[in-house]
């Protein structure tokens, strides 16, 4: 069973995210709420995939990301962003992240994403 880590300061957003993936049977997920908890998570957890928040307190994403990459290459990360954060998307994409979705959600396209990446 594929395991995920959501990541995202907004409880809303968490549970819009969370949603879209029970509905496609990914139903083994973890949660966490800024840039410290991803990082935690991430290490006692070891999931398969990380949907990341880019703009967070505590700890940007972005951060987040560089923390994660460093414990392990080959994590499989994206990052969740809104309209008009192109400029940290490519910082992202340059740090080891494999892709990225946008808010509002396209659930289509957050499945889409998430498949790419898992094969």
């Amino acid at each position: 069973m594929v395991k995920i880590l959501v990541v995202d300061d907004s409880a809303f957003m968490r549970k819009i995210l969370i949603n879209t993936l029970k509905k496609e049977d990914y139903n083994d997920i973890v949660e966490g709420e800024n840039g410290v908890e991803a990082v935690e998570k991430y290490k006692s957890e070891k999931p398969d995939l990380v949907l990341l928040d880019v703009v967070m307190e505590k700890k940007e994403g972005i951060d987040a990301l560089k923390e994660i990459m460093a414990i392990d290459v080959t994590a499989k990360v994206i990052m969740v962003t809104a309209v008009g954060q192109e400029q940290m998307v490519r910082e992202a994409m340059s740090s080891g992240a494999k892709g990225y979705i946008v808010k509002p959600f396209n659930a289509e396209k957050v499945i889409e994403t998430i498949k790419g990446l898992l094969g």
